[in-house]
């Protein structure tokens, strides 16, 4: 995968419904197939939502539909792997939609570049970010700062695939409790959960997070 070249358009688009971004990328990838759109990576934030992925466990869900009502959390079941996590306010997340070449495709390299990103991101802030081999997504510690669930939909137009789905970075303070409590996060039950102003004690908005992290990704993937 050539990075010389390549155009990546990079929008963020504020808050955004669940469904509706899902809906966005399933068009996107689509019209990037095509080419007729460049790659494009979305960056926002979604209302509460908590999505489950193919591993689902049903059981990781620890609230019932009363419950998820009464907090104005939805539920989705996605076509993304791993299991449960919680998307809400406060939280950057990223969906990459990207073209693979099928020659010398790696996938799991892929992963480890959208982690790299925000390692490299954590690390301007003195954030020592890492991964822990058994599971996918930014660690600081033992605490996850960062889920990543992805989607390889197979090109119809061309070699290879297009992602979909991509990485959700927590900024906001108290994000942990205010979702995450609520469900045993990507089924993981001895490890915890973590945000970037609770690291730091700053005030970083998403917005500001998204427009940071922008260079690396760059440097990861190509041209903005």
């Amino acid at each position: 995968m050539t990075t010389e070249t390549r155009i990546i358009e990079a929008n963020y688009l504020g808050t955004l419904p669940y469904a509706e971004a899902w809906d966005l990328q399933k068009t996107y990838v689509k019209e990037i197939d095509k080419e007729e759109r460049p790659e494009t990576l979305l960056l926002l934030q979604h209302p509460p939502t908590y999505t489950m992925g193919s591993d689902k466990h049903p059981e990781h869900l620890l609230l019932g539909e009363d419950e998820l009502n009464e907090r104005g959390i939805s539920l989705f079941q996605i076509d993304r792997g791993g299991d449960i996590t919680y998307h809400g306010p406060g939280q950057l997340v990223g969906y990459p939609l990207l073209y693979l070449d099928a020659v010398g495709l790696d996938l799991h390299a892929y992963l480890r570049k959208l982690e790299q990103v925000i390692i490299n991101w954590l690390a301007q802030y003195g954030i020592e970010g890492g991964r822990k081999p058994e599971y996918t997504g930014v660690w600081v510690g033992d605490e996850k700062i960062a889920a990543i669930g992805v989607k390889f939909n197979k090109a119809k137009h061309r070699r290879g695939f297009i992602t979909s789905h991509g990485f959700a970075l927590n900024i906001k303070s108290g994000i942990a409790a205010e979702g995450f409590a609520g469900i045993v996060p990507c089924g993981i039950q001895q490890y915890g959960v973590t945000s970037f102003n609770d690291l730091t004690g700053l005030s970083l908005s998403v917005e500001e997070a998204s427009m940071e992290l922008l260079p690396y990704f760059q440097k990861e993937f190509g041209k903005l």
